[in-house]
Parts: structure tokens; sequence; C-alpha cells
């Protein structure tokens, strides 16, 4: 049976031009040891609310409040088939000159150079975000992605499509 989680994250930078990463503890299920941007499982009561479950784990993992963050937005949803498992993940874009105020044990946090983020060991779905981000920058929509593999081959890519309402375009 499939079932299906859904995540949502931030990537919050501040005006040096920095990345708030975690490296996530050795001790987490889920990409130990990797870098990755702070976030976590939507509860029950945030399915319809992505956002408001975005800035929970902003303040969980971090202790930076929802009104020190600048410009919070949707810029991404990626799709992805994980065992039996379809997840769902929320992407959103912010800035803050806050500095992390508490310490998780889901890993360390720090302010990574912008130039430097892609030379961290980050999963791979995280990577293939930031360089689409890198490349194409801030949208004015959202892009969903859907995880899948070059046809042909087992090379692993994502498909980002602009998500554009096609009756106000």
């Amino acid at each position: 049976m499939i079932t299906l989680r859904m995540i949502s994250t931030a990537l919050l930078w501040n005006s040096r031009n920095e990345l708030l990463m975690m490296k996530r503890s050795l001790s987490r299920t889920v990409s130990p040891g990797l870098w990755a941007a702070v976030g976590g499982h939507l509860e029950p009561n945030e399915l319809n609310n992505p956002r408001e479950a975005c800035l929970r784990e902003i303040w969980e993992e971090t202790g930076i409040e929802h009104d020190e963050i600048q410009g919070l937005r949707l810029q991404y949803i990626l799709l992805r088939l994980n065992g039996q498992e379809v997840r769902q993940q929320f992407f959103y874009i912010g800035t803050t000159d806050v500095s992390p105020r508490i310490v998780t044990n889901e890993g360390d946090l720090h302010w990574i150079a912008k130039d430097q983020v892609l030379d961290r060991p980050v999963p791979f779905i995280f990577r293939s975000l930031l360089e689409h981000y890198f490349t194409v920058g801030l949208t004015p929509h959202p892009w969903i992605g859907s995880a899948g593999v070059i046809a042909g081959t087992e090379e692993p890519t994502i498909h980002w499509n602009p998500l554009i309402d096609p009756l106000q375009a």
C-alpha cells in the first residue's frame, strides 16, 4: 500500500548571502550526516497549511520567530516516490539576519556562503533543487518538480515545470 508523507522546508538566507543549513546528526533516520535545510513533517492540523508547518519547524529547530523572517514564500513543490511512500515536499524561501537561538538534537546549524553550499554532501533531491534555484533564482511563480529517472537509464533526475494556473496565464 502506498502512503503519503508531507514535508515543509525553509531555505533561509541572510543579508551576507548565506544559507542556514543543518548538518544532520548521525543518529537521524533520514540523511544522517548530510547537510540539509530546516524543516520537517506536517502535523495533521497543518495539512492545508504547509507554510504554517514551515514556520513551526523553523521555530522548533532554530528558535527564530515568524516575525523575524521576511518574504517567506512558496517557491518549490517536489513529488517523489520513496519505496511505498509518496513524498510531497514544500520549499519556502525567505530572509532573516537572526541567528539560531537554540541547540537541537537533529543536527548542527551553520550559515554557509552561497558559493560553498554545493561543496557539502547534501541529499540528491536537495542538491537538484539548489542547482535549479541557483540557475533561475526567485520567480513570481512556484516550481513543481517530479523526481524520477532519465528515460532509458537508471540516472535519477527531477523534471521542473512552472506551477502556473493555465486559466490565468
